[in-house]
This record gives C-alpha cells, sequence and structure tokens, in this order.
C-alpha cells in the first residue's frame, strides 16, 4: 500500500526545517502520511513538477528558495498570487490532478502580530526579495501607515511599495532607522553563513517591535540587540511555525494539533 506524502523544494535544502514540523504534527495526530526534502535545481524545476503531477500519492510541496517566483509558470494560480503576492511558497495536488499554487508566508508571518492594531502605524522593513512580498502583502491588508523599506535595491524596493499601495520611503542599508513601531527583518542578513544584520536601535521607541524571520540561528544579533533594549521580540521559528500550519492543512486535511507548540520549538531548537 503506498503512503500519501509532501515535501519541500529548494536549492540548497538541507537546512530546511519543514520536515521536521511536519513530521512532528502527522505523528502527534496519527497520520498515515511523509513529509520530505527534495533538492530540486532550477533547471528541474518544470519536470519535478510535471513528474510529481501524475504521482497520486503526492500531496503537493512547499516551495523554498529560489523557486517561488520560478514555480508560478507551472501551476494554476486561481487566487492570482502572481498579481497580488507575485511569490508562491505552497503547491497543492487536487484530486482531480490540478495543482494549485498558493502562499501562505503572509498569513504566517501576520499570524503573531494578529491581535495587535497596526492601522496607521509605522513600520521598517529589511529586504525586497520573495519573503518583503508576503511580508508588505500582509501589512498593506493591516492598513500600516508610513513604510521605510532598507535595501540594496532602491528601484525594486520603490516597486514593491507601488505595488502594495503602501506610503513610504526606500533608504540605504546604513540609514539610521526612523522611530517606527515595528521593524521586520525579510532579508536573509544575520542568518548562518550571511553577512550580519547591524542596526542601531536607539531611533525605535520603547513599545517598538521586532520582527526577525531569520531562524538559523534562533537567536539573531537583530534580536539579541532589541532584547538588550527591553523590546518586544517575534522570531523567525513563529512565522515558519504559522506558514506550516497552514500548508498542512492543505497537504493532510488536518489541523496541527493544539497546544503543542513549545514542544516543537523544543524540538526545532535542539
Amino acid at each position: 500500500m503506498s503512503m500519501s506524502y509532501a515535501e519541500v523544494i529548494g536549492d540548497p535544502i538541507a537546512q530546511s526545517k519543514s520536515p521536521l514540523i511536519h513530521g512532528f504534527w502527522l505523528e502527534a495526530l496519527g497520520l498515515s502520511g511523509d513529509y520530505r526534502r527534495a533538492h530540486v535545481k532550477p533547471d528541474d524545476l518544470a519536470a519535478y513538477i510535471s513528474d510529481r503531477r501524475v504521482d497520486p500519492d503526492w500531496r503537493g510541496c512547499n516551495v523554498t528558495m529560489p523557486h517561488k517566483g520560478a514555480v508560478m509558470d507551472l501551476v494554476d494560480d486561481p487566487g492570482d498570487i502572481r498579481g497580488t503576492i507575485g511569490a508562491m511558497n505552497t503547491v497543492v495536488r487536487q484530486p482531480d490532478g490540478a495543482l494549485i499554487g498558493t502562499n501562505t508566508d503572509a498569513a504566517g508571518f501576520y499570524a503573531p502580530l494578529a491581535e495587535l492594531d497596526l492601522e496607521g502605524v509605522p513600520v521598517a522593513l529589511v529586504g525586497a526579495g520573495g519573503a518583503a512580498r508576503a511580508v508588505l502583502f500582509a501589512l498593506a491588508r493591516a492598513n500600516v501607515g508610513k513604510v521605510t523599506i532598507l535595501g540594496r535595491s532602491p528601484l525594486k524596493a520603490m516597486g514593491l511599495l507601488a505595488t502594495f499601495g503602501l506610503k513610504g520611503d526606500v533608504v540605504a542599508l546604513d540609514a539610521q532607522l526612523p522611530p517606527v513601531s515595528l521593524l521586520v527583518n525579510a532579508s536573509s542578513l544575520g542568518m548562518k553563513g550571511q553577512p550580519p544584520l547591524d542596526l542601531d536601535l536607539a531611533p525605535l521607541p520603547d513599545d517598538a517591535i521586532v520582527y526577525d524571520l531569520v531562524y538559523s540561528p534562533l537567536q539573531t544579533g537583530l534580536l539579541k540587540a532589541a532584547e538588550a533594549r527591553g523590546l518586544d521580540t517575534v522570531d523567525g521559528l513563529d512565522m515558519l511555525i504559522g506558514q506550516a500550519a497552514l500548508a498542512f492543512e492543505l497537504f493532510f486535511g488536518a489541523a496541527p494539533p493544539e497546544g503543542r507548540d513549545e514542544e516543537l520549538r523544543a524540538l526545532l531548537t535542539a
């Protein structure tokens, strides 16, 4: 008897924590199913999708770097992800074999902030890639105030503000932070093997929240600096678990178990 499975694809892929998360939930719920890593290089993406399309046991995949843009050409897009977020991180196989692409990053990012009223709140964002698109999509939905993007590519960042209908400006990575209530790092800076993200947090008010999407290491330099200032922080595992929970339900037809997040975090940081 064959077993249904989902996967995470990317290049590289060894670093992905998704198999740990989905595996933990499958076991906790007693579901038969599997969640694997698949190393897919850019030249092999189309072949991978067409191979899996005809595998009835394949439930879909999560999509990591560098495929979040390219995969949009290979699957159906009923929710107009291309026209809104502009990046896909999840592909789900329908019972009839159709492949639907979606994005759970935006909702995963927003989940830890859902209790807050962000309307009119000024925000600073580091980065202008696929993760930044999901963040800006969520922030636009929350009606935030002025958004300052710190990045290396001003043109790209200006384009993103326009795409999401946000007011704001674009400054260099080494510019002084404005006194924002929410600072988000959606770049790879501060990640293991990447250059550090050195920001002076002095301009931030005492009630500001600092949110770092990087989760390797979990305690980034940015979060350490924020905690030294007594600021509230949100780490990358919150978003990782949030986006995975939505994908899990799409793949396996069940919600993750309630009340097991601390256990899961312990597993992910072991």
